[in-house]
């Protein structure tokens, strides 16, 4: 099998971009990109390290970034598996990359800059609700933003309304499977869902 080795290998099959493609790239924020991103209550967050790349879902029931200013996103750290994979990447090379979602969308808006990470008391503290505020903000200065071509969503159907989750192996069933029983099963799955409901935030 022959595969690609350069970027002028790859421009012979695939040409140049149209002009679309590449005047939709924004540095900072516009008013469009800002209405489109204040609507997202999920990203997917990439972030590169020693050990490889990460890709990190983000979710929250309102805008899932807050804008500080044109050029700086904040993304709160709310409770998760305590693996920090995406958090151990940033600190170590800032690169990152937010891909936003909104139900119904077939486009999709992409974010490309550098993150820190920071306990900031204050920026912390303004994401608070019910009582609990996220452990770490990650601050995003942006590079560069545009929409993604909606032809991926278009062919995958993702907002169709079918439930293609039937006979799926759950979590507790992956776990169980990797474990010889030792960790996970129908336990873990019939507790999950209350335990998830207490630690949402």
């Amino acid at each position: 099998m022959k595969f690609i080795e350069t970027p002028e290998e790859l421009s012979q099959v695939y040409g140049t971009p149209a002009a679309a493609a590449t005047r939709k790239v924004a540095r900072q924020m516009t008013p469009d990109y800002r209405t489109w991103i204040e609507r997202a209550r999920f990203c997917v967050v990439s972030t590169v390290g020693p050990e490889g790349a990460d890709g990190s879902p983000r979710g929250d029931d309102g805008p899932v970034v807050r804008e500080l200013d044109p050029g700086t996103l904040a993304l709160p750290d709310w409770h998760g598996n305590n693996r920090v994979d995406t958090l151990r990447n940033i600190v170590r090379d800032p690169r990152m990359a937010l891909m936003f979602m909104v139900p119904g969308s077939n486009n999709v808006v992409r974010v490309n800059g550098r993150g820190r990470v920071t306990t900031d008391a204050d920026l912390c503290a303004s994401f608070a609700r019910g009582g609990k505020q996220p452990r770490s903000v990650v601050v995003m200065q942006i590079d560069e933003i545009y929409f993604q071509c909606a032809r991926a969503v278009m062919r995958a159907g993702l907002w169709a309304g079918r439930d293609e989750s039937e006979g799926l192996p759950s979590p507790g069933q992956i776990l169980a499977g990797m474990t010889e029983g030792k960790v996970g099963g129908e336990r873990y799955d019939r507790e999950w869902p209350e335990r998830a409901a207490k630690t949402l935030w």
